[in-house]
C-alpha cells in the first residue's frame, strides 16, 4: 500500500487503477512523474529506473536532500559534473555490486594511497568468444547470461561489456579516481565484486555469493549494515576463483567509454544515448551484435568531434537532454543506413 506511484502514461495508470480496486494509492502520471516522487521528502530514494530517464529522478532525489542509492548508472555517467555539483559529500550511495564493494574496501582508506581500483566482469555470455564468433550471435544467445538474471537491456550491455564502460565512468565519478588507474578483469563467478589495489602492493577485495541482496541492503542502511541479508560465503567448501584478462580488441565498448568519459561534457549522454537505440534495435532484431558498439562509437566519434559538443564548463541540463536527443537521430539515421 504505496502512498504514491508514478508512472509515465494515462493508458499505464488506467490499467494500474482497474488492478488496485479500492486502494488510497495517488497515481502520478507523466514523463517526470518518478522525480515528483523523488523530491518528497525520503530518508533514501533507490532509483533503479534504465537508461537516460533515470536522471530526472537522481537530480530530485538529491536536491530534496535524501540518500541516494543509485542503481541507475546512467544518471549519473551522463549527468556527470552536474550531478555531482548538486550531491553533497557521501549523498551517493552505490547499488551496482562492483562499485558497492569499491566503497566497501575504501571506507577509512586515504585516497593517496590508492593505486588502482579492479573492477570484476562475468564476462558475459560471449567471454572467450573471437570476433568472428560473434559476427551472427543471436538475440537468444545474448540474453543467456551466465551468473546473473537482469533485464534485457543490462544483459545486452553486459554481453557487449558496455555495461562494464559505464560502470568505469561511474567509478571514476564516484571515487575520483583517474580512467588510467581504473581496470577492468574478468571473473567468471562473480563473487569477488571488485579490488582495490593500494600503493604497497596489497589489494583489498570484497567478496559474497552472486545476487544483489547485500549491495541493494547496504545502500538503504548505510553506513551501517543489516543482520542476515545474504547466506555467505561457505569457506568450509572448496572452490576456484578464476581471474581472466579482458579482450578489449573483441570487446572495444571499454575504449569507446573510457573515450567519452575522457572527454566528459556531452560526451557521455551522447554515447549512452546512441547505445540505447542500437539496444533497442537488436533487440526487435533489425541490427547485429557486433554492429552496436561499432554504431556506439561512430556517433560518439562524430560528436566529440563536432561543434554540438558541450564541455563541463558549458554544461547544462538542457543542452544535456538536446545532446541525448541529437543523438538518437543521428543514431537512428545509422541504423537504417546499416539495415537496409
Amino acid at each position: 500500500n504505496p502512498q504514491k506511484v508514478s508512472v509515465t502514461d494515462v493508458k499505464t495508470a488506467d490499467l494500474l487503477k482497474q488492478n488496485l480496486g479500492s486502494t488510497k494509492t495517488e497515481i502520478i502520471v507523466g514523463e517526470n512523474a518518478s522525480a515528483e516522487i523523488a523530491q518528497l521528502g525520503s530518508d533514501v530514494v533507490l532509483n533503479g529506473i534504465t537508461g537516460a530517464a533515470g536522471l530526472p529522478a537522481t537530480i530530485s532525489a538529491l536536491k530534496s536532500g535524501a540518500k541516494l542509492a543509485l542503481a541507475n548508472k546512467e544518471s549519473l555517467v551522463i549527468g556527470g559534473k552536474l550531478v555531482l555539483d548538486i550531491a553533497a559529500k557521501e549523498q551517493i550511495i552505490p547499488v551496482d555490486s562492483e562499485h558497492s564493494a569499491l566503497a566497501q574496501c575504501l571506507r577509512g582508506e586515504n585516497k593517496s594511497q590508492i593505486k588502482k581500483l579492479i573492477l570484476t566482469a562475468s564476462g558475459g555470455p560471449f567471454r572467450g568468444k573471437s570476433k568472428s564468433e560473434l559476427e551472427k550471435v543471436t538475440l537468444e544467445e545474448t540474453l543467456k547470461h551466465p551468473t546473473w538474471a537482469m533485464g534485457q537491456v543490462v544483459t545486452i550491455n553486459s554481453a557487449t561489456l558496455m555495461n562494464k564502460g559505464l560502470e568505469v565512468i561511474e567509478a571514476h565519478l564516484l571515487f575520483g579516481i583517474d580512467f588510467k588507474d581504473i581496470e577492468v578483469v574478468v571473473h567468471p563467478q562473480s563473487i569477488v565484486h571488485s579490488m582495490v589495489e593500494f600503493v604497497d602492493g596489497s589489494t583489498m577485495a570484497q567478496a559474497s555469493p552472486p545476487n544483489m541482496k547485500v549491495p541493494i541492503a547496504l545502500a538503504l542502511s548505510w553506513p551501517d549494515r543489516l543482520e542476515n541479508i545474504s547466506p555467505a560465503i561457505d569457506w568450509t567448501k572448496s572452490s576456484n576463483w578464476n581471474f581472466e584478462q579482458l579482450d578489449e580488441q573483441v570487446f572495444s565498448a571499454l575504449n569507446v567509454a573510457r573515450k567519452a568519459g575522457q572527454a566528459a561534457g556531452s560526451a557521455p549522454a551522447v554515447m549512452n544515448a546512441a547505445n540505447e537505440e542500437c539496444v533497442a534495435s537488436f533487440i526487435e532484431r533489425k541490427l547485429s551484435f557486433l554492429s552496436i558498439v561499432e554504431i556506439v562509437n561512430k556517433v560518439l566519434e562524430k560528436h566529440i568531434s563536432s561543434s554540438q559538443f558541450i564541455s563541463n564548463s558549458d554544461l547544462t541540463i538542457d543542452k544535456l537532454f538536446a545532446a541525448d536527443k541529437q543523438a538518437r537521430v543521428d543514431t537512428k539515421q545509422l541504423i537504417s543506413e546499416v539495415s537496409k
